[in-house]
């Protein structure tokens, strides 16, 4: 029974490594979700076989049962927009289960514990416990902010990471303690509510424009978790699933961190996202707009498209209106394509997962550093819904927050029209001086409307 309980735990992993590698491309995506799912499933067939006879059975199938009953209706529910918040509440529930099981240890190794927890296991189990409570109040300080149930903005106090590293350091002193004298339990749910505050603490200075690195963050860190846990339960996959789990989002969270061209200390105290004083002054500043026919008969006339888009697209649910006037002018012999900055939208991939969902094929969503030497020949950049990822400040301005960040160079196309509802600044906080410059026209309304109203508009002038 171990021999078959260590290959079905190969075979898990492999499946993690294999899932990992197709989720790169959204070609493969959908078999990288599979071979994930069939590893978990071999993975807890495995726990179950290395545990038999299972004790309380019925407690764990009940479990099982109220997970499901909840999980399901969830992934159809929960709208395009909502992905963030729900990878978010995933992690928090994830790391709360992994903390929840190292205190259960603690306590239920006691009174012996100086004779079953040696000084590894409790190093382990106080990193598995001090992780997975942080991570669990940090993720759900990060949902609400992405669910603007708590405000997007940084919410700040002076001297906030002073007090934020005081309280960590206390927290690290108690688990030394609990290291050295593990019968010390009356000290550890003293290190559970520093560890639940630091994790709130940790998150409400950060704005909403980094949550997606956050949570990529927190990803990391909820493997960590379950890889600690790994070692203090002695099971050998966990060990492997959260070292992948606790790596691969802390590789993520450097390619977004580079993208941004920041770095891990800006991201989580740096308070970015703050609004600048300067910004009521430039709104003053004149702009062109129009309206549905006069971006008609401009995309109508165009040679080459690139079209932009951002998390205003998401929030409009307008990407299958985008593939009508993708199809409309691909009839008309425009050659169209799709920039995406590698942190459009709320997460990496979101408009990737977007657009593919309406069918828009692979080969015409193009990555930045691809599509950039594209634009000085474009006739027509579309930007819907994005912000600061085409803000020119980004190379110009050295007093800007978002100064020296990778951005499409949407202002190098001859003619840029912009689908926005307003002239409100993004998360960042700053105008974006690319609504502002003579080749610019803003379509005010909603990205899906007035897609809407553009794809009317082309068939009326083809016909007319």
């Amino acid at each position: 029974m171990l021999n078959l309980v260590n290959y079905l735990y190969i075979i898990s992993a492999g499946l993690f490594v294999l899932s990992l590698k197709w989720l790169n491309s959204p070609v493969s995506a959908r078999r990288g979700v599979f071979a994930g799912e069939i590893g978990m499933l071999v993975a807890v067939t495995g726990a179950f076989i290395q545990a038999y006879p299972v004790y309380n059975l019925e407690w764990i199938v009940s479990a099982i049962v109220i997970g499901t009953a909840v999980g399901i209706p969830i992934a159809y529910i929960m709208p395009m927009t909502a992905v963030p918040q729900r990878t978010a509440l995933s992690h928090a529930c994830g790391a709360l289960a992994a903390a929840l099981v190292g205190t259960a240890e603690l306590y239920q190794r006691q009174p012996k514990a100086a004779e079953e927890l040696s000084g590894f296991v409790m190093v382990a189990l106080m990193l598995e416990t001090l992780l997975g409570f942080l991570t669990f109040t940090g993720s759900l300080m990060a949902m609400g902010k992405l669910q603007e149930v708590l405000p997007q903005r940084p919410i700040t106090y002076k001297n906030q990471n002073l007090v934020n590293f005081f309280l960590f350091a206390i927290a690290v002193v108690l688990a030394v303690r609990l290291i050295l004298v593990p019968t010390d339990t009356y000290l550890f749910p003293f290190f559970a509510l520093l560890s639940l505050l630091f994790g709130v603490l940790l998150i409400i200075p950060i704005g909403g424009a980094d949550m997606p690195t956050v949570i990529a963050i927190l990803n990391s860190y909820a493997g960590l978790s379950a890889c600690a846990m790994g070692f203090v339960l002695g099971n050998k996959l966990l060990v492997v699933a959260g070292a992948l789990d606790g790596s691969s989002g802390l590789i993520l969270s450097i390619i977004m961190c580079k993208a941004m061209n920041r770095s891990f200390t800006n991201v989580l105290f740096g308070a970015f996202g703050q609004i600048q004083t300067s910004t009521a002054k430039q709104e003053q500043r004149n702009v062109r707009s129009a309206s549905p026919e006069e971006a008609a008969s401009i995309l109508e006339s165009a040679g080459s498209v690139i079209i932009v888009p951002g998390y205003g697209l998401a929030v409009a649910q307008a990407q299958h209106k985008i593939r009508e006037l993708y199809d409309n002018l691909m009839r008309r012999g425009v050659n169209v394509k799709f920039a995406i900055h590698p942190v459009a939208g709320r997460m990496p991939g979101h408009m990737n997962v977007l657009l593919a969902e309406a069918d828009i094929p692979y080969d015409r969503l193009v990555e930045m550093d691809e599509i950039n030497g594209e634009f000085p020949q474009c006739d027509v950049a579309l930007v819907i819904g994005a912000n600061d990822v085409t803000n020119p400040k980004a190379r110009t301005d050295k007093g800007s927050p978002i100064y020296g960040m990778p951005i499409l160079d949407v202002d190098k196309a001859h003619t840029v029209m912009v689908i926005k509802r307003s002239m409100n600044p993004g998360f960042a906080g700053i105008d974006n001086d690319l609504y502002y410059m003579d080749k610019t026209l803003m379509l005010f309304g909603d990205a899906k409307g007035f897609v809407t109203e553009i794809v009317k508009e082309l068939p009326a002038r083809a016909a007319a």
